[in-house]
């Protein structure tokens, strides 16, 4: 009986030592039930976030081969420009034959862009919008019944058309580029750029477009992917790392120019070999003073003029729909001192587009914060009843509210009593910052103005680039000031 009973507890001593492989089993089983479980939450959640966020930009993709079979079924939708003035519209013909007609030829081909071959612009932006239809049930059965197309719905874009033409004209029969926009909003008002084509006539034109002897670049939206130096409208970088480098002691910065800067075997020289004589900070920003920024270059820090250039966007990707280049900015530590000098006053290597450039001044106009900028206002029916409205949406904060505030005191001294005097008599106040940026030896200066208006509460600001045009104060200024006044005089008209 001892034995037995020995024999017993043994067994069950080793019952209790020995895992139950059932119950292993049921957890495996559990470990699996719940990694099944988050990857099916995860997968809803992307559901969820793929139908409310990225669906449109999606299908809207231009490598969506597929959203073009809509055309099968639908007329595609107007364009229009903010007051409804139409950019862009299908003409329907008896025998079903569609065209697309461009009302304003040449005034709006880049921003609108063309169809037929390829798409571009706001053709490209609001293709799926376009392509689709809110028409009532009834109207989209009778059609399906009777095999009509439906009406494809409308996009009102933000383009004001008087503006537009006040930059088209101001910038004439010049290579170049005209952007305005609100700078609290983030509203694109004009956008020209020039050579142009017509978008009425792309297909009949294209092979004289894209010939290997056709050296204008037509198809080239400037505005957004033309790469420049940023000549003295980069000393808004400078300036602002100065002041950060040195935030008690900038506003006591004295500088003699004697119109040339020799610095080592270097010379730097203000346009045109101009003195300006004793300039302090303010001073030598509003005469846009070459030597003085080119000194105040050689004591930055050049790693920290970088980041402050990749905080600015610089090197960075863009927060705007329409294709765009990259600027760039590439003087780094241990940079020697001619790329140092060359930098401080936006030459060397450094290179910026004018919706950038225009960014930049935006976020100075609005405190520091940069609205992402945008074209298309709202989506709606043929009948006029609105399908999506867009909203305004910041990007964030480029620099601080206190370091916009005396950015925006720099640039209206540079109206008042410097460079941008084109805009000194206007009807409202003006800042700004004029550039002559050197590209080539023996050619002319390209012409840059950057600026906003009213000066103590932005309203618009306008970037112009005019390639070639030499002197920004003179070539620059004026057309910017062509598109302030036709603002503020459809503001007062308004009122």
């Amino acid at each position: 009986m001892g034995i037995r009973n020995k024999d017993k507890g043994g067994e069950k001593g080793r019952e209790k030592g020995k895992e139950n492989p059932n119950r292993k089993a049921d957890q495996n089983i559990l470990i699996l039930t719940y990694f099944f479980v988050g990857l099916f939450i995860a997968l809803v959640l992307y559901f969820a976030v793929f139908l409310t966020v990225k669906k449109d930009d999606v299908i809207n993709n231009a490598y969506n081969a597929r959203l073009d079979s809509f055309s099968d079924r639908i007329v595609r939708g107007k364009i229009f420009g903010s007051g409804y003035e139409v950019i862009a519209r299908t003409n329907v013909s008896e025998d079903g034959s569609e065209q697309r007609e461009y009302p304003y030829g040449t005034l709006f081909s880049h921003v609108a862009g063309y169809t037929g071959k390829g798409k571009t612009g706001l053709e490209a932006l609001g293709n799926f919008y376009m392509l689709s239809s809110h028409v009532n049930l009834l109207e989209q059965v009778y059609h399906e019944l009777t095999g009509q197309k439906n009406t494809g719905d409308d996009i009102v874009t933000t383009l004001n058309v008087e503006m537009q033409q006040a930059a088209y004209d101001a910038l004439g029969d010049r290579r170049g580029a005209v952007i305005a926009m609100e700078p609290d909003t983030g509203k694109i008002l004009a956008m020209v750029s020039k050579p142009d084509f017509n978008p009425n006539t792309i297909a009949a034109d294209w092979e004289d477009i894209v010939a290997e002897t056709n050296t204008s670049g037509q198809l080239l939206n400037r505005a957004t992917q033309g790469l420049y130096p940023p000549g003295s409208t980069f000393k808004i970088l400078t300036a602002l790392e100065y002041m950060r480098e040195n935030p008690d002691t900038y506003e006591a910065f004295q500088y003699d120019c004697g119109g040339l800067l020799q610095e080592a075997e270097y010379t730097i020289q203000c346009y045109h070999k101009e003195a300006h004589g004793q300039v302090d900070f303010t001073g030598s920003f509003a005469n846009s003073c070459n030597g003085a920024f080119a000194k105040m270059g050689l004591s930055l820090d050049a790693g920290k003029f970088h980041q402050l250039a990749d905080a600015l966007l610089f090197n960075t990707a863009l927060p705007i729909s329409l294709p765009y280049n990259k600027s760039t900015f590439s003087m780094n530590t241990g940079a020697d001192t001619w790329e140092v000098l060359q930098t401080s006053i936006g030459q060397g290597m450094t290179q910026i587009t004018p919706i950038h450039n225009l960014m930049i001044t935006a976020a100075i106009a609005n405190g520091g914060t940069l609205m992402k900028p945008y074209l298309i206002d709202r989506v709606e029916t043929a009948a006029g009843q609105q399908v999506k409205k867009f909203m305004p949406s910041a990007y964030g904060s480029l620099m601080s509210a206190q370091e916009a505030e005396k950015m925006a005191e720099l640039m209206r001294h540079v109206v008042t009593e410097g460079t941008g005097s084109a805009l000194r008599d206007a009807s409202y106040t003006a800042a700004g910052k004029t550039g002559s940026a050197e590209f080539e030896t023996g050619k002319e200066t390209h012409a840059w103005f950057t600026g906003f208006a009213p000066a103590e509460s932005p309203k618009i600001a306008v970037c112009v680039i005019v390639e070639e045009g030499g002197n920004g104060g003179k070539a620059a200024a004026p057309v910017a000031r062509k598109v302030m006044d036709v603002y503020f005089s459809q503001q007062e008209s308004e009122e």
